[in-house]
């Protein structure tokens, strides 16, 4: 049974930040989403820092990690929230423009759940992301302390 969860979303690229979410309201995901702009901002959020210190603080269920990003990149973010026992327990799924073995090793070696490319066309990455809503929120069982 689908539930809405929290999505956090680690791009640093305005219009592929309004791309994603416009895909995944074209597909009826019903989960909040919220867009992070870097791995530095990331983890001001799971850490309530920076702008956002007393915000809503809610613990996302899933985070979608680019990994080519300024400031803290996606691999030293997954880095430190897979060591960090707060936060190991937030399933982490790599969604970036690449495709190489290397970056996958790497991603799965930090502690990333998931590794996906993203696709070229609007409507792959719609279906795309309404598999990955279907599975980590209808699918898979989940922490529920957020």
């Amino acid at each position: 049974m689908n539930r809405p969860g929290l999505i956090l979303l680690a791009e640093d690229d305005p219009d592929d930040r309004i791309l994603l979410e416009h895909a995944f309201r074209t597909v009826g995901v019903v989960s909040e989403l919220v867009f992070v702009e870097d791995g530095e901002e990331l983890m001001d959020y799971l850490r309530g820092r920076g702008r956002h210190t007393g915000g809503p603080g809610m613990r996302p269920d899933l985070i979608l990690l680019d990994l080519n990003m300024p400031r803290k990149d996606g691999r030293e973010a997954l880095a430190e929230i897979k060591q960090d026992p707060r936060l190991r327990q937030i399933p982490v799924v790599v969604l970036t423009t690449s495709n190489a073995a290397q970056d996958i090793r790497n991603a799965y070696d930090l502690g990333a759940n998931s590794f996906i490319t993203k696709p070229v066309s609007f409507d792959e990455l719609a279906r795309m992301l309404a598999t990955v809503d279907a599975y980590w929120f209808g699918t898979v069982s989940l922490p529920t302390d957020r």
